[in-house]
């Protein structure tokens, strides 16, 4: 696909809302330089209207002259907007709730006023110069009519974009799919997917916006986010790329990297089996898998592991298979045959249970090593 995809980083600000998560301010600007590296388009840098080391360390993002455009969060009061144009942000989020749930009962207020409000925001970014994007939080569960409203309003008001939030994470794809394409025809404004994942499903959700015509992703690294997190940068990007062969060519070598130093600046550790980027992606153990994996990575794996700096382990536990008890000896020069390699899977497999976990290379050397003295063999020959 020729569609062109940009990626709106809210780590930063959205990330950083993840329950017990603060981020230093050098920390801030470092993982700013490190999504700028891996070539995302736009940074969402915080609240600037937080004032203190908020307001200061957005300005300074701005002075590092990235790449990436720099957006400030706001919600739809002028104040806000001034703090932002402050910051010498080129890019402004104006958030507003759309829902009748949230209208009535967080803000108090009626759709009319959270329409005129939104008007008002905007047009006073836009007065200023500014790249905007209208968030309907909670878009989600808004009636269609008045989202519909929302986004035309916004869009004569000259907003750039309309953000789509599944502020709560209720959607599923197919519905996120209807709503977006709903949006798309008959507004005909770009449209950003911000997704939760309190179903498990913001990823999917993302992409399935994409589908229906939507144009920027909102993602966090690793997923931070509110309760259960957003869409993850490293799935969204690699999905767009694998799934729907769109290819921004983003610098995909730089994600471990990213992942691993924001997994640490939140305090949240990034897990083995973490999609994407965890150590354990490009692991096989099954025999089945591993004899596959081994005579062709693509039978088992969708996409090369140098591309995103990792690399394919061959474990060896209860469910290997011969060929990878072949393949790992061979890597100390150990050259065993068909028989002697089935022979040593049978012990394999016993200490295996054993130990109630897979082996280390010197255990299977040790195993080999006990067979070939069992067998009368010279260990020094072999």
């Amino acid at each position: 696909m020729e569609r062109k995809i940009k990626l709106v980083d809210t780590t930063l600000r959205d990330g950083e809302q993840t329950a017990g998560v603060v981020f230093a301010n050098e920390e801030k600007i470092y993982i700013a330089k490190l999504l700028d590296a891996v070539g995302i388009e736009q940074i969402e840098a915080g609240i600037p209207v937080m004032g203190g080391d908020e307001k200061e360390v957005i300005k300074k993002i701005v002075k590092n002259n990235l790449n990436a455009s720099i957006m400030g969060w706001n919600r739809a009061v002028i104040q806000d907007i001034q703090a932002s144009i402050d910051c010498g942000v080129d890019a402004v989020a104006i958030s507003i709730a759309t829902s009748d749930i949230h209208i009535k009962h967080k803000l108090k207020s009626t759709r009319d006023e959270v329409l005129e409000n939104m008007t008002k925001s905007t047009h006073y970014a836009k007065k200023n110069g500014l790249y905007v994007s209208v968030n309907a939080e909670d878009a989600s569960r808004t009636e269609r009519g008045f989202l519909l409203k929302f986004a035309t309003l916004a869009k004569e008001a000259g907003a750039d974009r309309v953000r789509f939030c599944d502020t709560v994470g209720v959607m599923n794809p197919v519905d996120t799919y209807d709503v977006v394409k709903y949006i798309k025809d008959n507004v005909g404004i770009d449209v950003e997917m911000h997704t939760h994942n309190d179903l498990g499903m913001a990823s999917a959700n993302a992409i399935a916006g994409v589908m229906a015509g939507a144009d920027y992703v909102g993602i966090t690294v690793n997923g931070l986010g509110e309760r259960a997190g957003n869409a993850a940068l490293e799935e969204v990007a690699m999905a767009l790329k694998s799934s729907l062969d769109i290819d921004n060519e983003y610098n995909l070598g730089k994600l471990k990297s990213l992942c691993e130093y924001v997994s640490i600046a939140s305090g949240r550790k990034l897990s083995p089996w973490k999609t994407i980027v965890g150590d354990n992606i490009f692991s096989h153990e099954s025999g089945i898998h591993a004899d596959g994996a081994l005579k062709n990575p693509l039978t088992y794996e969708i996409f090369d592991p140098n591309e995103l700096g990792l690399e394919r382990k061959i474990i060896i536990g209860k469910h290997s298979g011969g060929a990878a008890i072949k393949n790992k000896l061979l890597k100390y020069d150990i050259n065993v045959d068909n028989f002697t390699a089935s022979r040593i899977l049978d012990r394999v497999r016993h200490t295996s249970i054993s130990l109630k976990r897979a082996l280390t290379d010197k255990e299977l050397l040790n195993i080999y090593e006990e067979y070939l003295v069992e067998n009368g063999l010279d260990i020094k020959q072999a």
